[in-house]
């Protein structure tokens, strides 16, 4: 589930109390527009701790008993805005005095990730008196969204829209979530496989491929739920792929593999907190732009841009969502074209890169170490503090290949007297030949 799609459901379970409490006493009075506003306000601020602004507030009564709410803000530095919230609640379910809403619909919404986190663990969620009530295994049961917004940690919006259909627990029989105006779609489907079965038919078109599988939960001796998904991307373009979420890749071409998902919590709000990922991915043929390894090597310097052609680029993709943000480790990566061969891994964290690669030339030039720094809109390539000086010394007895050459054996020379590779070199002047 997405995390704007997460913070909807959490806002209408605390108004789900709101409707039916009032709602209960229709059989003597109905509240008129302030007072049901007034009324929401008050138990959604009791409820999550939070401030609540309603702008409007209407009841219906046909077809079915509505809740109609326009212009929420929640009070926050940066509020949580909701347009329209409509809340339609179960007759035959409210005469037997329990809680459940059959359809929440939530319509142009924004939900800032600062704000959105000012709701964990505050709010008095044990007390909220129901009175006579008692609540529905599935208090609501459908929710459909259009145009509602997420903003990230790096103030990034991404708009979506969607449809879930839930069972006990929170858990979706069907849902279908996209990315709002994104062509080609990008978009997420589920499907409860059986009534009573904790598994998932899963289906991802984004990027003019697919990537799909199937989800199973799982729950633990401690209460919580742990999630498991084994997903097969098929000839998803990276490009579309990265941009669809608003971001962008150095790798250019179709990706093809195998992923894992895994996470662990009390509930499935907390998995997006501490999701891990892991795949195993073919890209080919494949561009590595900003990226010119064979300039690199040919100059044993700083090298800044290009791009390089690969027949094949293959590796590991390791994604874990942190406090800090989602950190992603590549290892084993394999490149291979007419011209070179490259080997090597790198950590990406809020687009600042960090890795290694050791590139091979066709001509018998074996292993140049490289340095991959910077960040993903400017980064670097250089050689290690030990392999520049061995570089150096290698230009100086031959020309050309020993440049290559020495560099390899500088950085040998270097881990052996316990030079960490993985840090920037604090100089990056070249010592003078002796």
């Amino acid at each position: 589930m997405t995390r704007p799609g997460r913070w909807i459901i959490g806002i209408a379970a605390a108004l789900v109390a709101v409707v039916l409490i009032v709602a209960g006493g229709l059989a003597w009075w109905l509240p008129g527009d302030a007072q049901v506003a007034a009324r929401v306000a008050a138990e959604f601020e009791q409820r999550t701790g939070v401030g609540l602004k309603v702008g409007a507030a209407h009841w219906t009564l046909r077809p079915g008993l509505a809740l109609i709410l326009g212009d929420l803000a929640t009070v926050q530095k940066e509020p949580i805005t909701v347009h329209r919230l409509v809340l339609r609640a179960n007759w035959r379910e409210l005469l037997a005095r329990r809680i459940r809403v059959d359809e929440v619909e939530v319509e142009r919404a924004v939900f800032p990730r600062a704000s959105a986190r000012e709701f964990r663990g505050r709010g008095d969620e044990s007390a909220a008196p129901l009175g006579a009530f008692t609540m529905h295994p599935v208090p609501v049961g459908r929710i459909r969204f259009q145009d509602v917004t997420w903003i990230d940690r790096r103030g990034i919006a991404l708009a979506y829209e969607g449809d879930i259909e839930f069972d006990a627990g929170w858990m979706p029989r069907r849902a279908e979530i996209a990315r709002h105006g994104v062509t080609p779609p990008a978009r997420l489907r589920l499907a409860r496989e059986g009534d009573d079965a904790n598994r998932w038919r899963t289906d991802i078109e984004v990027a003019g491929g697919t990537w799909s599988g199937t989800a199973t939960v799982q729950t633990l001796p401690n209460q919580k739920l742990r999630l498991h998904a084994d997903l097969v991307p098929r000839n998803v373009d990276t490009v579309g792929l990265t941009a669809a979420f608003g971001r962008q890749t150095a790798v250019e071409g179709r990706i093809n593999g195998r992923s894992e998902v895994n996470a662990e919590g009390a509930n499935p709000a907390e998995w997006l907190r501490v999701l891990h990922t892991r795949t195993h991915f073919a890209v080919r043929p494949a561009l590595l732009r900003r990226f010119d390894l064979a300039r690199a090597v040919r100059t044993a310097g700083i090298s800044r841009g290009g791009q390089t052609a690969f027949d094949e680029i293959t590796g590991t993709l390791d994604t874990q969502a942190t406090e800090a943000g989602i950190v992603l480790r590549y290892t084993d990566l394999k490149g291979r074209s007419g011209v070179l061969t490259a080997s090597g891994s790198a950590t990406l964290l809020n687009r600042r890169i960090d890795g290694e690669l050791a590139v091979d030339v066709v001509d018998g030039v074996v292993g140049v170490p490289l340095k991959v720094s910077g960040t993903m809109d400017a980064p670097e390539l250089s050689l290690t503090g030990g392999a520049l000086a061995g570089a150096t010394i290698g230009s100086t007895l031959l020309p050309g290949v020993g440049t290559a050459i020495g560099a390899r054996v500088g950085q040998r020379v270097e881990k052996l007297l316990g030079g960490d590779t993985a840090k920037p070199p604090t100089s990056r002047k070249t010592p003078a030949p002796r």
